[in-house]
């Protein structure tokens, strides 16, 4: 099963680099760097175990594709829990844009430092998330993402982790 979810994952990445054949020539010109700021709350499904976060994320939107699946470009980020457990990950998001409303699924392998938080099982783990965001100023927006962070069984344990967090999303 795990295999499966892995196939999958490296599919979507290699097929997301060939563009689409409705990609449009004079789309306009996106802004170079986009930053997520947010916090919310780690695991929050885990009595024991649940925590604040806080994290930070960067997209360099030179680098986004049009694909069949939407529009796709790299991310990385970086998240910090109140029990210092960290999360350092690179991946891939698609975008799309639903009006003054965007949706964004993203898929980023990591490494997970357990600090004083969690045992997730081991060092490298895969975060998949779906962030809602609505467009509220120029260049901004305010959004709600909900994340599962898992090993995909390579450790001897895959208890995961569910996570939720406000974000402010701005253009630089």
């Amino acid at each position: 099963m795990n295999l499966k979810i892995l196939f999958i994952a490296i599919s979507i990445f290699t097929f997301s680099f060939f563009p689409s054949k409705s990609e449009d020539k004079t789309q306009k010109k996106l802004d170079p760097h986009k930053y997520n700021f947010y916090t919310g709350m780690f695991d929050f499904s885990d009595q024991g175990k649940r925590s604040a976060l806080f994290g930070i994320q960067h997209r360099n939107e030179d680098l986004y594709r049009e694909s069949f699946l939407g529009t796709l470009s790299p991310v990385t980020g970086f998240m910090m829990t109140a029990d210092n457990a960290t999360y350092l990950y690179t991946g891939i998001q698609a975008d799309y844009n639903l009006g003054k409303i965007n949706l964004t699924p993203s898929f980023t392998p990591g490494l997970y430092g357990q600090g004083d938080g969690k045992d997730l099982g081991h060092m490298i783990e895969f975060k998949s998330e779906l962030q809602l965001s609505l467009d509220v100023f120029k260049d901004s927006e305010m959004g709600f993402s909900y994340n599962h962070i898992s090993n995909a069984s390579l450790g001897e344990k895959n208890p995961g982790a569910n996570s939720y967090m406000f974000n402010f999303l701005k253009k630089f």
